[in-house]
Order: C-alpha cells, then structure tokens, then sequence
C-alpha cells in the first residue's frame, strides 16, 4: 500500500512525507514544483514532477505504485490573491480537485484525505467554532475549498469513496529535527513574516488592521504546528483504512492569539525588537476564527504535543536560520 501525496514538495506537504515515512509508509509525492521544492521531499519517497489534473499520468502513479490512499494538499493558499484572481483559485483548487477525485474513483483508490480549511467558515468571532457552525466563507479561496469538500460528499454517497476533509486553522512551525519548512519566497504567513524580520531578510513588516473587534485590535488565529497537524492526517489514514466513516473535522488548539501576541512571542524567542508598521485591513481577512477540536480529539485519537506558541515560534525561527544556509548553498 502506498500513499500518493498532492503537493508534497510544499510546506505541508513534506512534512506529511516525512510523517508517513517515519511511520513506514511507502509514499509517492506528485507536485508541479510551482512553489514547492525537491529538496523539501524526503529522499525514501518518490517524486513525480507533473500536475494533479493530469488524468493519465494520475491514473499511472495509482497503478504503478499500488495507492490504496491519496492525501491531497495540492493548491493556491492566499486569500487577499483569491479575492484579486478567483477564477484562477476556482481553477486550481476547485477544477483540479474535481479531476483529481474523479482519476481516484476510476482507479478504485478507496481512501482521500482533503486539505480544507477554517476560511469556510468565514469570521466567526472569538469563540471556538464547531464543524456544524453555519459556512460562510469571505473570499474565493474559502470558497474554492467548500466547493472541494461538497465534491468529496457527493462522490461519497455516489461512489462510495470514503474521505476526510480537514480544516486547517493557522498552519504554522516547522518540523523540531529540522529536516523541513515553510520555505515559499514572499510567504504571507504571519510566524513565517516576522520570523524573516527578525533574521533581517525583511527591512520591516506589516500589520493589517488596528480596528478589529478583538482585544487588542488585530486579527486572532488559532495557530497549530505543522507536525500536530500532520499527525492527525496520519490518525485519519489509519482510521478509513479501519473502515471508518467519511467526516469532516477541524485542526486546531481551541485558543487563539492576536497578530500582536504572535510578534510579541517572535520577538522574545529572537531576543531583540524589530520594524513592525501598522497598515490597512487586507481584503478577506476575518477578525477571529478558532477552532473546537473536540470532533478530531475525539474520532481520530489525536492528541497534539506542540500546542504551545512558544515553542511554535521557536521552530519556526530555527527553520528560517537553516533555510539561510540552504538558500546560499543553492545559489
């Protein structure tokens, strides 16, 4: 049995293969590289250069390696360009991902597990959202993952594909033995931001939006690491490979901080102050969105170790140290 892993060569992505590889799993990553790298993937699994729409060479990877599961975090992540380029987000994450579930059903793959996330719900204030929270996602991006996840139900009555969509909250860290990382050029996410300021690849940073109805005024994030998150696809795999039911659950700690907290803890691991602007709310941006994570706890045993801000940063900051290094060595 193998794992065919969309978008492995990105952040998430290889974290994900080095998480199956550790567990022993066999695992085939295929990426397009249009913002991964093939350094991030691990070297035991094998990489398959070349797009999820690809029905042929899809259907080729299943057969030739034996996929009984596809783990599919292939797409564009960035809501303020969603809201600028929504057919190109409806393209990517919509389209493909029609295509791509279509290719697994023809083959007989039984197991998908989905990249979702919290944006489907739209701002949902301060406290801790539940899956059954009324969906109303602010950008096309949100959107454009909804419309995957209503895909994946119908298939599944239809088809009798099973699948779990997972709905990421703030995705954020980097793996603790320091093997990979968010590693995008110009990334938007807001740990990776100020990590960068603080190492000096940023002449300064930028806030956007003072005026929130939140405590200090910034938008608030549940921010998970990357490895709890991973973890939990892992759990998910094994629980439909059990024979359990499709679901749809959240991943997230349950508490929030503030873009503020978040530069606050930045700083204190960094040790000094840097540049920090404010600036105009960006388009998309929801005030607060937390999770209620009973429903992952709870189905799929996931029990995270990392939920702490701190140590999030911590790895977060050694990863940019390190990518230093890789950057000057690939020139």
């Amino acid at each position: 049995m193998t794992v065919l892993v969309t978008g492995g060569a990105g952040y998430i992505g290889s974290h994900m293969v080095w998480e199956l590889l550790d567990a022993g799993e066999q695992v085939v990553v295929l990426d397009r590289l249009s913002t991964g790298f093939d350094w991030a993937v691990a070297p035991e699994a094998s990489l398959v250069v070349g797009d999820v729409a690809d029905r042929e060479l899809v259907a080729e990877i299943i057969r030739d390696h034996g996929v009984d599961a596809i783990i599919h975090f292939a797409g564009s992540i960035v809501v303020p360009e969603s809201v600028a380029d929504p057919l190109a987000y409806y393209e990517n994450n919509t389209a493909k991902t029609r295509t791509l579930i279509e290719t697994a059903v023809k083959a007989g793959v039984g197991n998908f597990i989905f990249s979702s996330t919290a944006a489907v719900y739209g701002g949902a204030g301060m406290e801790p959202v539940r899956e059954d929270a009324r969906l109303a996602p602010e950008s096309p991006y949100g959107l454009s993952k909804l419309m995957s996840e209503w895909m994946l139900r119908d298939a599944a009555a239809a088809y009798g594909l099973r699948y779990t969509a997972l709905r990421y909250f703030n995705v954020a860290g980097a793996d603790p033995r320091g093997r990979t990382g968010q590693s995008t050029p110009g990334a938007t996410h807001l740990i990776k931001v100020a990590c960068e300021t603080a190492l000096g690849k940023r002449p300064f940073m930028q806030v956007f939006g003072t005026d929130y109805e939140t405590p200090d005024g910034t938008c608030v994030r549940d921010y998970i690491h990357v490895s709890d998150l991973v973890a939990a696809h892992r759990l998910a795999l094994l629980r439909l490979r059990a024979g359990g039911d499709s679901m749809v659950a959240n991943c997230g700690y349950s508490h929030g901080y503030s873009v503020l907290e978040v530069i606050e803890a930045v700083q204190r691991a960094f040790g000094h102050d840097f540049d920090v602007r404010t600036s105009a709310r960006r388009p998309g941006d929801a005030a607060a969105i937390v999770a209620n994570s009973d429903l992952a706890r709870r189905e799929l045993g996931w029990t995270p170790d990392r939920d702490d801000l701190d140590l999030i940063v911590q790895d977060a900051l050694n990863w940019e140290r390190i990518l230093t290094g890789k950057n000057s060595s690939h020139g």
